[in-house]
């Protein structure tokens, strides 16, 4: 944790946020990770933090600690753009509550990261920015739709980003860029002063963080927490805390859903992954056969759709701003029937209930955080995964159910691929154990044996 140099005054905000300045002008041209950068701001931020580290009274273990927000963010005084055109001017003169108590806690906010258009897509492209490039790979992209703020940490612009997850795009970006993504309990993060819930509450704010600093990702989930509307009211009741990881828990292993394809080399990793797990003590079973986020599954983009239709009315003229992928969801919200919002719900409270079983005989379950590895920039999803044809959505199945369900995730890397790309597991807690799964993880962070893997393009502050 930066905080415990600033504090045994082995370096300064000062010093670390120039290095990281330097890095974001060297490296961000290739990559496009961040699309709005107040050096200026982040400078002012930064020495006011180091004059509390000289006077013995840092605001909090955040303090002097820089971080991007994602541009679906609102971040006063900064353009939220949402990755549209619809929004290329759009400033807010209010931090939305996340930021605002990352604010207070001293931390220094580099700008705004990439995202595609409304946060809508697995890929992050859009006509206002263009693509993001992975790190690891320029040719591929880093998923989406938090790809800019993966994107900005995997290339050491800053140890942590704060990011949004709708249906995976914390957690599966995360897993594309070799990171850390958490995913808290529906409710553990408050927000509001933000820009309209096109995903209503089952979008939740969550960290970003390298490898080997899950701890930097705990304490920023701290920062962020905690009861502010009636969704969060009762966090107030369960406050945030990672105690020792349980020496013997229940985990299910979970390879595939239903019948969807997966990556061979994913598969390999995530049971090694398992057998490692298996190794600390813990209780690792293997599901045989495992559909119970298939009806959601196929119906997880019903939400985004009616959602964005609901959004445009209020803009007329929005055709001619929008992308093609856009256009054709708003269309596709706008023509569905009433009933096909009502059977998602209907969906979703089959998809609890059912969940509800699985978590009386296990603490937690494993799963791959995507089906695919990284895909070609240009293209907006995978066209093939095991040999088999899928659509827009045959890399997310692992992710979306967990939504919908309001349960913490978190995704964390496992062996990468043959050629040295990133792969991710995902680890899903019951609702509320936010705590229990950060100590779990970061029980399994201490014994991996890739920790010094970065990509070329790799961080100056490991």
């Amino acid at each position: 944790m930066l905080s415990e140099g600033y504090r045994t005054r082995q370096f300064t905000p000062d010093e670390v946020l120039e290095q990281v300045l330097a890095r974001i002008g060297a490296f961000n041209p290739q990559l496009n990770a961040i699309v709005t950068l107040d050096a200026a701001g982040a400078r002012n931020a930064a020495r006011a933090s180091t004059l509390r580290y000289e006077q013995g009274y840092p605001a909090s273990p955040m303090d002097g600690v820089p971080l991007s927000v994602k541009d679906n963010i609102a971040v006063a005084g900064f353009r939220a753009t949402w990755g549209s055109r619809l929004f290329a001017d759009h400033v807010p003169t209010r931090d939305e509550l996340p930021v605002a108590r990352l604010l207070q806690a001293g931390a220094v906010i580099l700008g705004k990261t990439n995202t595609p258009e409304f946060a809508m897509q697995g890929h992050t492209d859009n006509l206002v920015f263009g693509a993001t490039r992975n790190p690891w790979n320029l040719a591929l992209t880093p998923g989406g739709s938090s790809g800019g703020a993966v994107a900005a940490v995997a290339a050491g612009f800053g140890p942590l980003a704060l990011g949004t997850d709708g249906g995976g795009s914390i957690r599966r970006p995360a897993s594309h860029t070799g990171l850390v993504g958490f995913k808290p309990s529906s409710g553990r993060v408050p927000r509001c002063d933000g820009l309209p819930a096109i995903f209503l509450d089952y979008e939740v704010a969550g960290p970003i963080a390298r490898i080997g600093r899950a701890d930097d990702l705990h304490q920023q989930d701290r920062v962020i927490n905690g009861a502010r509307d009636p969704a969060s009211a009762p966090f107030a009741q369960l406050p945030f805390a990672v105690d020792p990881a349980p020496p013997r828990a229940r985990i299910l292993h979970i390879p595939a859903f239903g019948n969807a394809p997966v990556d061979g080399e994913i598969t390999a990793s995530v049971e090694a992954a398992a057998a490692h797990l298996r190794s600390l003590g813990h209780q690792v079973e293997r599901a045989p056969h495992f559909d119970l986020a298939d009806d959601v599954t196929a119906r997880w983009m019903t939400l985004s759709q009616a959602g964005l239709a609901q959004l445009l009315e209020a803009h007329p003229g929005w055709r001619a701003l929008l992308t093609p992928a856009a256009i054709a969801s708003a269309e596709a919200g706008a023509a569905m029937p009433a009933t096909a919002l009502f059977d998602l719900l209907q969906a979703i409270a089959r998809l609890r209930s059912r969940l509800g079983q699985v978590f009386a005989d296990y603490d937690f379950l494993l799963t791959p955080a995507a089906a695919a590895l990284p895909w070609h920039l240009e293209q907006t999803h995978p066209l093939h995964i095991d040999g088999r044809a899928v659509g827009p959505r045959g890399h997310a199945v692992f992710t979306g159910f967990v939504n919908a369900a309001g349960l913490p995730a978190m995704a964390l890397p496992c062996t990468p691929s043959a050629s040295g790309l990133p792969i991710g597991l995902q680890l899903i807690g019951r609702w509320g154990d936010d705590g229990p799964l950060c100590a779990l993880a970061r029980q399994y962070e201490a014994f991996r044996p890739w920790a010094t893997a970065w990509p070329e393009v790799h961080s100056i502050l490991r």
